[in-house]
């Protein structure tokens, strides 16, 4: 028997559900706490930044009003244009604009002042500041500026911390999944050697199973349901071994026509013995269908889904066997299975009842064929009422 030894780690469909599960509240908790960061930052920034703009445009039209007093004062022309003085008094990088008490404009650079209250305010992205000459030197009663540059460098500063934080976001990101990997892998290590140990004891069970099996054909002079209950043993036995070795097995298996039907007759009847241990009822309604799958996986598929109906069935229980349409359904009347443990029982090693036995990987196996050739697998069960597995296949295509 060939064993498929894993050099690298190779996660699992569930182990990778772990780590996307793991990753998903890592980077929710980082882009939180970077949301965070990045805006008590760029918020932190935006008042300095308005303080500065304010404390310098407040500065800057003051001058201008001391500039229009000192003016007013020593002005003796009789002919003086203040229209052209105010045009040529405004040497600071801002707008501006004079008005007179009835918030007329004497001269402006700025298209429309909203308001003339308030000192120092925001409109439309522009900042604006305002001081009043109650002194009235020339005609000025307002003096406003306006300030175009600060929403283009609060822009710029947005984006950059947009920047900063959307690598920041992918590096941690990068490191959670390492993280991840690294916290995985002691499971990892652990499933791998519990895959040797089951590997090293199904090598030295072939044999005595062989020999059971073989002894059993030749024997003569024993009492039938003796001879039931050892056949039905010996035949339990010789699945296990089955789905173990079908678990750890390497290789490619190639595919062939196959009549689902016919082969869901064959396990069956190789159940029979423990069918009848147990006094079940078997109901069967198939209809012929052609499937294009290894003979050995739709072996191990079918019984691992009819030993389980089998296993958890109680005495004198039924078990359904349908396919219609491609539809294949095993129904039986048995346990049941728990509604928030339903997701679980198709994860390697796990066990829903530890009374019934089983190594945990039976489900495993029907999950991992249905998943490798696109068969829809859907599990509907109820707690003490029994449980139906609910297989749709692909269409067929001939080759």
């Amino acid at each position: 028997m060939k064993i498929l030894k894993e050099r690298v780690i190779v996660l699992t469909s569930y182990e990778r559900t772990s780590l996307f599960r793991f990753l998903s509240l890592y980077l929710i908790s980082i882009f939180v706490l970077l949301s965070i960061i990045g805006y008590l930052f760029f918020e932190n920034n935006r008042t300095s930044m308005t303080a500065a703009t304010k404390f310098e445009m407040m500065y800057q039209a003051r001058m201008l009003s001391s500039n229009i007093a000192m003016k007013a004062m020593g002005n003796k022309e009789s002919n003086f244009n203040e229209r052209a003085f105010l045009k040529a008094l405004n040497h600071c990088r801002f707008d501006v604009g004079y008005y007179d008490k009835d918030e007329f404009s004497l001269y402006t650079e700025i298209p429309e002042v909203e308001r003339f209250d308030n000192d120092f305010f925001m409109d439309k992205m522009n900042c604006y500041a305002v001081i009043e000459d109650k002194n009235e030197h020339l005609g000025v009663r307002f003096i406003v500026l306006k300030e175009n540059e600060l929403a283009g460098a609060l822009q710029k500063l947005r984006s950059k911390i947009i920047q900063y934080l959307v690598l920041s976001f992918l590096f941690m990101g990068v490191v959670g999944y390492f993280l991840g990997k690294l916290f995985l892998s002691p499971v990892r290590q652990q499933i791998e050697s519990l895959d040797k140990f089951i590997s090293d004891t199904t090598h030295e069970l072939n044999t005595p199973i062989s020999a059971i099996l073989m002894t059993i054909q030749s024997l003569k002079g024993i009492e039938p349901k003796k001879m039931q209950r050892l056949k039905a043993s010996a035949k339990r036995l010789s699945m296990m071994y089955g789905s173990l070795t079908y678990r750890l097995e390497g290789g490619v298996e190639p595919s062939e026509e196959l009549c689902l039907a016919a082969i869901i007759e064959e396990r069956i009847e190789f159940f029979k013995e423990l069918i009848e241990s147990k006094k079940l009822k078997i109901i069967v309604d198939v209809e012929p269908t052609q499937i294009t799958m290894p003979k050995r996986s739709i072996y191990r598929l079918l019984d691992n889904l009819i030993s389980n109906a089998i296993k958890y069935s109680n005495i004198k229980d039924e078990i359904s066997i349908t396919l219609k349409n491609r539809i294949l359904k095993i129904k039986d009347t048995g346990i049941g299975i728990d509604k928030k443990i339903q997701e679980d029982i198709f994860r390697r090693y796990y066990r829903a009842n530890d009374e019934r036995g089983g190594f945990g990987i039976g489900l495993n196996i029907v999950f991992t064929i249905c998943k490798k050739y696109n068969i829809k697998l859907k599990l509907n069960s109820k707690k003490e009422e029994g449980s139906t597995f609910i297989l749709t296949f692909p269409k067929h295509k001939k080759s």
